[in-house]
C-alpha cells in the first residue's frame, strides 16, 4: 500500500478521502486555490499546496499544477474526488507516466464512458438496454431540431462530456427547442469545453436508478446494490435513497446484472456508477429500465452505499489501485436497512433557488448523524465553486425511519447569514408523496409552490414574543432615550407598555422583511411570557429558545437590530429596532422591477430586449455563476425599460442588470 496520497480536488469530498487515509496511516496532501487557502481540506490535510488563483480553469483544472504538487510533495498516489479532473483520461494518463498511482478508473474505461454518445453505442453492442434517441454527429441546429421532432415532445437535451445536472435541458416543444439548445451548449462549453449534445426520449414518469460497481485489476466486478435518485431540481439530485423502493428481487437482479456486463465490457477498475432511466408509471419493471450513462469516479451520495453494506468505498479503491482484489465476493456484500441523503445547497429557495455566498456567521449542523461537509462555522461560501455545503446521511431498519430521522436532521439545521435549503428538504422529506415512495424526477417541479412556502403561524407568534422581549430589554436598559419604538408607524400599529401592569396594546415585527402585527398581552410576573392573540396562544423567550406551546425554537443574535429564528431548517430574520431582515432575500426579481445580480458573475445571454413585453417568469437576462446558469425573470407582467448590460459583461453582486415596468 502506498503511503502519501494527494487529493485533487477540494471541499467535502477532499475532507471525505482524507478521512479514510488517515485512518490507513496514509499521509494526506491538499492543493487548494486562492480562495480555499482558509478551506477545511487545506486545514484537515498533512500538507496543502497553493496551485493558482481562485477560478478553476486556473488552479483545480489545470493539471500540470497538481502534477507539479505531487512531485513537489512526494506523493505517491492522487485521487481526484468527483468533478474537475476525476473523469479527464489525460490527466490519468499523466499521473501513471509521473510514476505515480492513479486511484480511479483506467484511462481507458473513462474515454469509453465519458461521451454519452459513443458510451450508448457501446452498451448497445453489449447488450444493455439504452433509451430511444440521437447520437449523430451532426452538430447543427437544423439536424438536432429536426431530430427532436422526430423523437416527439418532450425531449431531454444532453452534453456528450457532462455530468453533475450540467448541460442538460428539457424541452416540451418544438418552439422551444433553438433557445434550449443554445444555453444547454454555452453550459456545456463552460463545465466541459465541449459543447456537442445528444437528444434522448424524456421520459414522462422517469425514476432515476443507479448501480455502484466495482472492479479490480483481476477481472472481478461486483456491485453494491442500486440507490433511486429521483428527486432532483434543474436534473440535480437533492435527496438519495438506497435500496430503491418499490424493487423487487426479480428487477434488482436484472439492473444489477446489466450494471455489471457494463462495467465489464470496459475492463472497469474502481469504483463507478451505471446510472439508468425507469419508467415507473405501472412501478418498477425491467423491461422498462434503460442505460444513461456511467459515472467513472466516486459518486457524490457514495454515503448511502456505504451505510447499506457497512462498506468503505474510499479504503476500496485504494486497495484496488495498489493492485489488491475486490475485498469481498459478491454473495458476501450485504445489505442491511435503509439509508437516505440529503444535499445541503447554499442557496435560496424562497428566490429561485439563486446560490447564496458569504460568511457562514452561524453554522450548526446535527451532531448525532453522518455528516460530510468542507466548511466550517466563521469560513466563506465562495462564488467560485459549487454551492454544495454539507451532506447530510442517515442509516435507519426502515424507509419510514430514516426519512423521518433525515427530515429531523435538515430541521436543525442552522446557518445564517448565508442561506440554505434545509427548510426546503424539510418540507420534501416530509412530503405526502415522499413518504409513501412515490418519486419520480418531476415530484419537485410538480410540488414547487408547497416545498418552497413557508406558512405556519407559530413563526409569526415566536417573532412577535421575541420582538416584544427585545423592546422590552431596550426600553429597560436603555430607558428609551432616543430609541422610538420600530413598531410605531407601522399599518395598523400601535405601541402600548408598562411594566407594573398589563396593558392592552398591539404589537408588531418584521417577519422576514413583512410586517406582522398581533394583539400583546405581558405577563405580570417578569415581563418575559407573552400572550398573543385572541386564542391566547403562549410564546417564552428562553436563553437562545423561544417556547410556543409545546415547540420550541432556536434563536441568534443577528446584529443590533435583528434577531434569527430558526424553524425547520429556515433562518427567519425578525427585524426589532429598525433593521428590515428579508430572509427572501431582494436579489433577483425585485418588487421594483429591478433585476439584482445575486453573486458575481458573467451575462451570457439577454433572451429580452428593451421595449419587449413580458409576462411574469419570463427570462429576461442569464447569469453565469458557481458553475451554473440563472435566469433572471420578470417579476410581473410588464415591460423590460432597459437592460444596463451586454453579453459577456461581467458584473457585480447586486448590480441592476435590468428593469420592468409594469403594466397599470
Amino acid at each position: 500500500m502506498f503511503k502519501s496520497v494527494l487529493v485533487a480536488n477540494r471541499g467535502e469530498i477532499a475532507c471525505r478521502v482524507f478521512r479514510t487515509a488517515k485512518r490507513m496511516g496514509i499521509r494526506t496532501i491538499a492543493v487548494y486555490s486562492e480562495a480555499d487557502a482558509h478551506a477545511l481540506h487545506v486545514q484537515e490535510a498533512d500538507e496543502a499546496i497553493l496551485i493558482g488563483p481562485a477560478a478553476a480553469r486556473e488552479s483545480y483544472l489545470v493539471a500540470e499544477k497538481v502534477l507539479a504538487a505531487a512531485k513537489q510533495t512526494g506523493a505517491e498516489a492522487i485521487h481526484p474526488g468527483y468533478g474537475f479532473l476525476s473523469e479527464n483520461a489525460e490527466f490519468a494518463e499523466a499521473v501513471v507516466a509521473a510514476g505515480m498511482i492513479w486511484i480511479g478508473a483506467p484511462p481507458a474505461s473513462i474515454r469509453a464512458m465519458g461521451l454519452k454518445d459513443a458510451a450508448k453505442k457501446l452498451m448497445v453492442e453489449a447488450g444493455v438496454p439504452v433509451t430511444p434517441g440521437y447520437m449523430g454527429e451532426d452538430q447543427s441546429p437544423d439536424r438536432l431540431k429536426s431530430e427532436a421532432d422526430a423523437i416527439g415532445y418532450p425531449v431531454l437535451i444532453k452534453a456528450v462530456a457532462g455530468g453533475g445536472g450540467k448541460g442538460m435541458r428539457r424541452v416540451d416543444a418544438s418552439d422551444a427547442f433553438l433557445d434550449a439548445l443554445a444555453s444547454c451548449q454555452r453550459e456545456a462549453a463552460s463545465s466541459f469545453g465541449d459543447d456537442r449534445v445528444l437528444i434522448e426520449k424524456y421520459i414522462l414518469s422517469p425514476r432515476h436508478i443507479e448501480v455502484q460497481v466495482f472492479g479490480d485489476s483481476h477481472g472481478e466486478v461486483v456491485h453494491l446494490y442500486e440507490r433511486d435518485c429521483s428527486l432532483q431540481r434543474r436534473h440535480q439530485k437533492v435527496i438519495e435513497e438506497a435500496p430503491a423502493p418499490g424493487m423487487d428481487p426479480a428487477t434488482r437482479e436484472a439492473v444489477t446484472s446489466a450494471a455489471v456486463k457494463a462495467a465489464k465490457a470496459v475492463n472497469y477498475v474502481g469504483a463507478g456508477t451505471i446510472e439508468f432511466i425507469a419508467d415507473a408509471s405501472e412501478g418498477l419493471k425491467a423491461d422498462r429500465i434503460w442505460f444513461m450513462e456511467m459515472n467513472t469516479r466516486l459518486q457524490v451520495e457514495h454515503p448511502v452505499t456505504e451505510s447499506i453494506t457497512g462498506v468503505d468505498l474510499v479504503e476500496w479503491q485504494f486497495r484496488a489501485a495498489a493492485g489488491e482484489p475486490v475485498p469481498l465476493k459478491q454473495a458476501d456484500i450485504p445489505l442491511n436497512g435503509w439509508a437516505m441523503e440529503a444535499r445541503l445547497y447554499a442557496e435560496d429557495p424562497a428566490n429561485g433557488f439563486l446560490p447564496s455566498i458569504g460568511k457562514l456567521e452561524h453554522f450548526v449542523l446535527p451532531a448525532d448523524i453522518r455528516v460530510d461537509t468542507g466548511v466550517y462555522a466563521g469560513g466563506e461560501v465562495s462564488q467560485f465553486y459549487d454551492p454544495m455545503i454539507a451532506k447530510l446521511i442517515v442509516h435507519e431498519d426502515t424507509r419510514e425511519a430514516a426519512a423521518e430521522r433525515l427530515a429531523e436532521a435538515c430541521a436543525e439545521v442552522e446557518v445564517w447569514p448565508v442561506k440554505t435549503n434545509a427548510g426546503f428538504l424539510t418540507r420534501l422529506l416530509r412530503h405526502p408523496r415522499f413518504v409513501a415512495a412515490d418519486v419520480d424526477t418531476g415530484l419537485i417541479a410538480a410540488e414547487a409552490e408547497g416545498l418552497v412556502a413557508v406558512n405556519d403561524p407559530d413563526i409569526d407568534i415566536a417573532a412577535i414574543a421575541l420582538a416584544a422581549e427585545d423592546e422590552w430589554h431596550a426600553r429597560t436598559y436603555f430607558k428609551g432615550a432616543d430609541r422610538a419604538s420600530p413598531f410605531e408607524g407601522l399599518p395598523g400599529a400601535t405601541f402600548g407598555f408598562r411594566l407594573n401592569g398589563p396593558p392592552s396594546a398591539s404589537y408588531g415585527a418584521r417577519v422576514a422583511g413583512r410586517p406582522v402585527v398581533l394583539p400583546v398581552l405581558t405577563d405580570t410576573t417578569d415581563g418575559f411570557e407573552w400572550r398573543i392573540g385572541a386564542d391566547q396562544a403562549s410564546a417564552e423567550v428562553l436563553h437562545q429558545q423561544v417556547r410556543v406551546g409545546d415547540r420550541v425554537f432556536n434563536w441568534a443574535y443577528g446584529d443590533d437590530h435583528t434577531d434569527i429564528l430558526f424553524v425547520d431548517g429556515e433562518a427567519i430574520a425578525v427585524a426589532w429596532r429598525g433593521g428590515i431582515a428579508d430572509r427572501a432575500g431582494s436579489a433577483g426579481a425585485a418588487s421594483d422591477g429591478a433585476l439584482r445580480a445575486p453573486m458575481p458573475g458573467k451575462i451570457v445571454a439577454t433572451p429580452a430586449k428593451a421595449g419587449d413585453a413580458v409576462t411574469k417568469g419570463q427570462p429576461i437576462i442569464v447569469l453565469e455563476a458557481m458553475k451554473m446558469e440563472h435566469a433572471l425573470t420578470a417579476p410581473f407582467d410588464g415591460v423590460v425599460g432597459e437592460i444596463g448590460y451586454a453579453v459577456g459583461d461581467q458584473v457585480g453582486a447586486d448590480a441592476v442588470l435590468a428593469k420592468v415596468a409594469e403594466n397599470s
